[in-house]
């Protein structure tokens, strides 16, 4: 118990590193939650600047990944690293540093299940950007994929034959697709921004 309480503990405050809100503060002295859709991930950074963006992309993985790897250290079990991804999107998403007002947790989510199950993920990548180019929402690439995700582990049998830990990624994958509840809301009134058109 002691060992999960910990991993927890520590993919959550892993998780809740705010990147995004330190980079733009850092460099832009601006607060990224006042900007656009008020959210710290990549996307919303990109808006004022698109190498930090690029940039928050990437620490917001390797904060996923990091977290499931010292699980993996600690405890290489399938049902516990993905009770860490779980944490550590958690962590992104309700960080405590910014009174839990946090990302969409894409980002992290994607950072967690690379090391859990990388072929999976590649699939999910394809989804998105299917959808991205096809479409030209990102919104609707990240919803789809993070949707299909325990479908296709499931199909894949990428969960170490553990209900647990498929029911962890599930979980996940639910909690982005529910943080993208404004974004749905937009795209079915058709007022979402489309890929490289001017903010509304």
């Amino acid at each position: 118990m002691r060992t999960v309480l910990l991993i927890a503990a520590v993919s959550y405050l892993l998780g809740s590193i705010p990147f995004g809100y330190l980079l733009l503060l850092i460099f832009r002295g601006e607060d990224v939650r006042e900007i656009g859709s008020g959210n710290i991930g990549a996307t919303n950074v990109s808006r004022r600047s698109p190498a930090l963006g690029a940039v928050t992309l990437l620490l917001d993985a390797l904060k996923g990944t990091g977290a499931v790897w010292l699980t993996y250290f600690m405890a290489p079990t399938c049902p516990l690293m993905s009770m860490a991804a779980l944490f550590a999107v958690l962590g992104h998403m309700f960080p405590v540093w910014l009174r839990f007002r946090g990302g969409k947790g894409v980002a992290t989510g994607l950072g967690s299940f690379v090391v859990i199950a990388p072929q999976v993920v590649l699939l999910a990548a394809g989804i998105f950007i299917a959808v991205v180019l096809i479409f030209r929402y990102v919104s609707l690439g990240s919803i789809l994929a993070a949707a299909a995700f325990p479908l296709l582990v499931y199909e894949m049998r990428a969960y170490g034959d553990s209900p647990i830990a498929l029911a962890f990624m599930a979980v996940t994958s639910l909690l982005i697709v529910a943080r993208h509840r404004e974004n749905i809301r937009r795209l079915l009134t058709g007022t979402e921004n489309r890929l490289g058109a001017t903010p509304r």
